[in-house]
């Protein structure tokens, strides 16, 4: 499922929202393979991608770990670090070489704290992307493991 394009940082802040997000980033590379978070650990940071393939998955009880979505260039990876307790909640590894924005999740923090109208934007751009992110994993844990008891298909 390919994420909408309001999603992206480029239509979800304005020019000046987003510059100053990006003023506090720094530039990585990472290889094809890299875990970059697991499900229940510390979201202390967060990636826009620049270039390649994240894969987001979702730890089954009983079953083996299954991609809940592909996100890729200008996607954002990770949500969980806007949000108290500050806990990943789903995991994350590169499909291909990636190269990224990498942001510190409280060096973010604080200036969302500083300016209410910078922080509300991230919030409401973290808020859709999230609700996005719910739909794929409902509808993807639902294609891999049928119909909820009762066949409800909603």
């Amino acid at each position: 499922m390919t994420p909408s394009i309001a999603l992206r940082l480029t239509h979800a802040l304005s020019p000046a929202h987003r510059e100053r997000l990006l003023h506090t980033a720094r530039e990585v590379e990472l290889p094809s393979g890299a875990r970059l978070f697991e499900e229940g650990g510390h979201a202390d940071r967060f990636w826009i991608v620049r270039e390649g393939t994240v894969a987001l998955d979702l730890h089954v009880p009983g079953h083996r770990t299954p991609v809940i979505e592909t996100v890729g260039t200008g996607d954002l990876v990770g949500w969980s670090w806007l949000f108290a307790p500050y806990v990943w909640q789903l995991g994350a590894c590169t499909m291909t070489r990636v190269t990224a924005y990498e942001f510190d999740a409280t060096a973010v923090r604080l200036l969302c704290a500083d300016d209410a109208e910078f922080g509300r934007d991230i919030a409401v751009w973290l808020g859709r992307v999230l609700s996005q992110r719910l739909s794929a994993a409902r509808t993807r844990l639902v294609d891999l493991y049928g119909a909820p008891a009762g066949g409800d298909t909603r």
